[in-house]
């Protein structure tokens, strides 16, 4: 329970796919302006996360290793996380087509989205077993969350902020983030001391 707790967390706070490892940037850019907008791509880039994870990880133990295909893992896991980003997008269009409609071009993009594929990537690469990966992948998806719904917040606040013309759009934006992604860094050894 507490190495679960300690993957869960460090995925959250400390190894933060959008202030750590810089993954997942175009939609954590494009989607962070409107609040609504900000959670329901959290919510769907979570979902694909997890539902990838658990598909992926039984394809690469258990086909892929032992045929010695471990080379086919990339077109693989893209090919499974696109799938889950189709069965979202049905389900968006379907029953909450006005968040479809403002994720616009976003929500086809999660297929491309590298935390997606670095999540599941890193998840084989880390060694971890089916439970792990899947913490792990929620984890990633919390965090991307809680980065989305944390700058949407600030850029609400930038907005009626008194911003130099040549700083104003994404040079002010940009420059939010990197002060958020150091101030995440602080993180780096409040999990590790809190389950040892």
């Amino acid at each position: 329970m507490k190495e679960m707790m300690t993957i869960l967390l460090s995925a959250i706070l400390v190894d933060n796919f959008v202030f750590s490892k810089f993954m997942g940037i175009c939609p954590f850019l494009g989607v962070s302006k409107k609040l609504d907008s900000a959670v329901g791509m959290s919510v769907a880039v979570t979902f694909v996360m997890v539902m990838a994870t658990a598909v992926t990880y039984p394809i690469y133990t258990y086909l892929l290793v032992p045929f010695n295909l471990e080379y086919l893992k990339i077109v693989i896991f893209i090919l499974v996380i696109a799938l889950f980003v189709q069965f979202v997008e049905i389900l968006l269009r379907r029953f909450l087509p006005s968040l479809y409609h403002s994720l616009g071009i976003y929500l086809p993009l999660i297929t491309t989205n590298c935390a997606v594929l670095g999540v599941t990537m890193l998840n084989v690469d880390n060694g971890y077993t089916f439970l792990p990966s899947l913490v792990n992948a929620l984890g990633a998806g919390l965090g991307f969350m809680l980065a989305l719904v944390l700058f949407s917040g600030i850029r609400q606040k930038m907005e009626s902020c008194d911003v130099p013309a040549f700083f104003q759009g994404m040079p002010i934006t940009l420059m939010a983030a990197a002060i958020v992604s150091v101030a995440f860094a602080g993180f780096s050894g409040v999990v590790e001391g809190i389950f040892q």
